[in-house]
C-alpha cells in the first residue's frame, strides 16, 4: 500500500504516594476510574451508553474530540490514538494521551500523590502492561505464510536494540498469565542487573492469537477494524512503551517499511532466526550488548548485522519513494551506526540507551548496587508523565532529547483529530453530540456510529475517508427531534473492540 494508517494503543502504570499524613486513601482503580470521568467531564469527550464487551460497560470508557479512545482495560488506563497518516500525527496525538492524563491528574490535586508511569513493567511484582502498534496493509499482504510470519518476527526481535525502553532485573512469568494477578518467580539462574527491553521477558511465544494470554512476537488476530475485503490490521504487542519521540517513531516507521518490502516480496529468508523467543530475551538480557543471535541457516550473526542489512534491503527498494520514507532511512542508519559506540552516543534517542547511562552514572556515584530499591525507584521516574518529576524530561529541557512534534501541536491535538483519516469525521461526530446534540443516545465504534435504532448504521470501513461533510450532513435530521424519541437499546451489526 502507498499509503499509511498507524495507531498506537498505550496502557499506563499508576504509582500511588502516600503523603505524610497517610490521609490518601483512594486504591488505583479507584483513581484511574476518576482520572477517565475528571477527562470527560471537561467535555472533552463522550462516554459509552451501551456495553462494547463484558468487561466493557457503559461509562468504562468513550471517544474523545481529538477522535482517540480513552478507556479503563483490566483496571489500566489506556489512550487509543486516532488514525494517523504519518509520524508526526502519531507522535503529536501519543503525546496528547500522555498530556490529557497527566494535566488530569494535576487539576485534582493530586501531583504530590499519583505518577502516571508510561512503562511496561512493574519492578515489585514483575506485572505487565502493553503498547500496542497498529498498521493498516492491503487483505492481500502475505500474513498468514509462515515464512513471512517468520520474517516479521526477525524483525521484531533485533529492533529491540533501538526500540527498547530498558529496565532494572528480570522475571520469569508463567506464559499464560495475564498481568493481573500475575506472581512471577525471578530467575534463579541468572543474575539479570539491566536489559534492554521491558517486554522481552513476557513473550512465551513467536505466534498466537491472543492478546491478553499467552502473548506473541506476531499477533496473527484478524480484526481490521475496516473493510475486511480491502484491509487487514497488523496488531502487535511485543513492543516497549517509549518516551522519546524519536524512538516511537523509529519503532513504528522502520516497522512499516519492512511491512513494505514483505508486501514487495524482496524480505530476505537469510534472516529468519532459530528461535525468535530466545533471541528476544537473551538480546534483551546481553550484559556487554553484543546481541548475538543464531539464525535458522545454523550461522551466527548479531541483532545489529540483522538490522544493517534490513536497513540495506529497504534502501534499495524503498528510498525516494517520500520524504517520510527517506527520514526513516536516514535516521535508521543513523541510530544503527551510532549503538556501536556506547549509550552515551544516542542518548535522547533510544530509551534504554538514555535510561542506562543515568543509572549507571547515579550508581557509580552512590556506589549502589544494581538491585537497590534507590535506583529502581529511579527506573520507573524515567518514565514519569509528571515533568516536574520524571527523569526523561530532562533531556528534552537540556536539548538532547530529540522532538519530531512540538509543545503547540500537542495541546492543540488534545482537542482536535487528525487529518486525512475517519478520524476527521469522527471527531467531527463527538464535537457535535457535545455541543448540539447532548441529549441524543449513539453507538460510536471505530467503523462507524449508529443515533436511532430505526436508522441504518452509518458506516466507515474505510479509514482513508474523511466523511466530516456526510456526518455533519446527516446530523441534521436529527435537529428536531427530541430525546425521548431515540431509544437507548441501539445495536450496530458486529461492533468490533480495538
Amino acid at each position: 500500500m502507498k499509503k499509511r494508517i498507524f495507531g498506537i494503543e498505550t496502557e499506563y502504570g499508576l504509582l500511588v504516594k502516600d503523603n505524610n499524613d497517610n490521609d490518601f486513601r483512594l486504591d488505583p482503580m479507584e483513581i484511574a476510574n476518576k482520572i477517565k470521568n475528571h477527562i470527560f467531564s471537561k467535555n472533552l469527550g463522550v462516554l459509552d451508553l451501551h456495553y462494547r464487551a463484558n468487561d466493557e460497560p457503559p461509562g468504562n470508557g468513550g471517544f474523545l474530540l481529538n477522535a482517540g479512545r480513552l478507556y479503563l482495560d483490566m483496571g489500566h488506563l489506556e489512550f487509543a490514538s486516532p488514525e494517523c497518516t504519518n509520524l508526526v500525527d502519531l507522535i503529536t496525538f501519543d503525546r496528547a494521551g500522555d498530556t490529557l492524563i497527566q494535566e488530569a491528574v494535576e487539576e485534582l490535586g493530586w501531583a504530590d500523590n499519583v505518577s502516571i508511569i508510561k512503562n511496561n513493567v512493574d519492578l515489585e511484582t514483575n506485572a505487565t502492561f502493553g503498547c500496542h502498534e497498529n498498521y493498516l496493509v492491503g487483505r492481500g499482504f502475505p500474513f498468514d505464510e509462515r515464512e513471512n510470519l517468520k520474517l516479521l518476527s526477525s524483525f521484531l526481535t533485533t529492533r529491540q536494540i533501538y526500540c527498547g525502553a530498558g529496565r532494572i532485573g528480570s522475571c520469569d512469568p508463567h506464559p499464560f498469565r495475564d498481568w493481573d494477578g500475575v506472581s512471577p518467580q525471578e530467575a534463579v539462574d541468572e543474575q539479570v542487573d539491566f536489559q534492554i527491553s521491558q517486554r522481552a521477558d513476557h513473550i512465551p511465544n513467536e505466534f498466537y492469537r491472543w492478546v491478553q494470554y499467552n502473548r506473541a512476537i506476531v499477533n496473527t488476530r484478524d480484526e481490521p477494524l475496516s473493510d475486511p475485503s480491502k484491509y487487514r490490521r497488523i496488531h502487535l504487542l511485543v513492543g516497549d512503551s517509549t518516551m522519546s519521540e524519536f524512538a516511537t517513531a523509529m519503532k513504528m516507521g522502520t516497522t512499516t517499511l519492512i511491512l513494505e518490502i514483505m508486501q514487495l516480496g524482496v524480505a530476505k529468508k537469510e534472516w529468519i532466526l532459530a528461535d525468535s523467543v530466545q533471541s528476544m530475551r537473551s538480546i534483551s538480557r546481553d550484559q556487554e550488548f553484543k546481541w548475538g543471535v543464531t539464525l535458522a541457516s545454523g550461522a551466527t550473526s548479531t541483532a545489529l548485522e540483522l538490522q544493517l542489512d534490513m536497513l540495506n534491503t529497504c534502501q534499495k527498494h524503498l528510498s525516494g519513494t517520500n520524504a517520510e520514507t527517506d527520514w526513516i532511512l536516514e535516521n535508521w542508519e543513523s541510530v544503527l551506526t551510532d549503538l556501536p559506540k556506547g549509550p552515551e552516543a544516542v542518548l535522547g534517542r533510544v530509551d534504554w540507551a538514555s535510561k542506562y547511562w543515568m543509572l549507571n552514572e547515579f550508581r557509580n556515584e552512590e556506589n549502589l548496587e544494581w538491585q537497590d530499591p534507590w535506583l529502581k525507584s529511579l527506573d520507573l521516574e524515567y518514565h514519569n508523565l509528571n515533568k516536574e518529576a520524571g527523569l526523561f524530561w530532562g533531556l528534552e529541557a537540556s536539548g538532547d532529547g530529540y522532538r519530531t512534534t512540538t509543545d503547540e501541536a500537542v495541546e492543540f491535538s488534545k482537542s482536535n483529530p487528525p487529518r486525512g483519516t475517519r478520524a476527521h469525521g469522527r471527531g467531527a461526530l463527538i464535537k457535535s453530540l457535545i455541543n448540539q446534540h447532548s441529549q441524543m443516545d449513539y453507538l460510536i465504534d471505530w467503523i462507524g456510529f449508529r443515533l436511532s435504532k430505526t436508522d441504518e448504521p452509518f458506516l466507515m470501513l474505510d479509514p482513508f475517508i474523511s466523511h466530516k461533510e456526510e456526518i455533519i450532513e446527516y446530523l441534521k435530521q436529527f435537529d428536531s427531534l427530541s430525546h425521548q424519541e431515540n431509544k437507548p437499546d441501539l445495536e450496530m451489526k458486529n461492533p468490533e473492540k480495538r
